[in-house]
């Protein structure tokens, strides 16, 4: 519990103490968008990590080495804790965006960095805000803005399977229509941080994978009409071997 407490009085001095950072982003962005985006996401990402540290969490990163420095990615993840985004969003390169959901919108000062980190938040109950939200997507990412997305579209709670829920192919054509690569992300461990034994923080190591990179002008009709069982099945085959690492 006092994990818990320690990271809720953080956040609020994090989001409270960094709002003239924040400000000071809109303003630089005004006149240079790349020193904009250093600022918000060196600022966010010690975020982060302050966030580890008061958490325990050991951060095991896989296959680094993979990831493509010199263009957009779609980052594709799987979901199975709150503390995904924390986790896999410092690994990923700047800028990045995440499609993340609606009810993230309304919560202060976290929803005004977010904007800043190119965030899109979608409606999952609205099917037409939602192909605007992905059809943003698609334009950033032509525009060298990566993505990350969690295409299970909401959290397993499955925590004795090393099964996946089934990844919505829509969220794919982030890549298929930008010419972007699908980079799949393997998570494992975040439900024990919190969600397994709520309200408790446990300390808790976490592997995060890469995988290697894929270009879906190089996959052919088949595999693309399902694109997400493609993906997911490589980000599952990879959860299940990390996992019994560790049985």
């Amino acid at each position: 519990m006092i994990r818990l407490i320690l990271v809720v009085i953080y956040v609020a001095l994090f989001l409270i103490l960094t709002t003239p950072l924040m400000l000071a982003s809109l303003i630089i962005g005004k006149f240079n968008k790349k020193a904009a985006d250093r600022i918000a996401n060196s600022t966010v990402m010690w975020g982060f990590r302050c966030v580890w540290f008061i958490c325990g969490l050991k951060i095991d990163v896989r296959g680094r080495e993979k990831v493509p420095a010199d263009k957009a990615l779609l980052y594709v993840g799987n979901h199975r804790s709150i503390f995904d985004i924390v986790v896999g969003y410092p690994l990923c390169k700047c800028p990045t965006g995440v499609i993340a959901k609606k009810s993230t919108a309304k919560i202060p000062l976290l929803n005004l960095w977010m904007m800043l980190l190119h965030c899109l938040f979608l409606d999952r109950k609205n099917t037409k805000k939602g192909l605007e939200v992905i059809l943003k997507a698609i334009e950033m990412a032509k525009n060298g803005t990566s993505i990350l997305i969690f295409p299970e579209g909401t959290r397993n709670r499955d925590y004795s399977s090393d099964k996946l829920l089934p990844m919505h192919n829509g969220s794919f054509k982030v890549a298929t229509k930008s010419g972007a690569l699908i980079q799949p992300m393997t998570i494992v461990g975040t439900e024990k941080i919190m969600a397994t034994h709520m309200p408790f923080i446990k300390s808790t190591k976490i592997t995060v994978e890469f995988s290697d990179p894929i270009d879906p002008a190089q996959l052919d009709k088949e595999t693309l009409k399902n694109i997400g069982g493609y993906v997911g099945g490589i980000i599952e085959e990879r959860y299940a071997s990390i996992r019994k690492e560790g049985r």
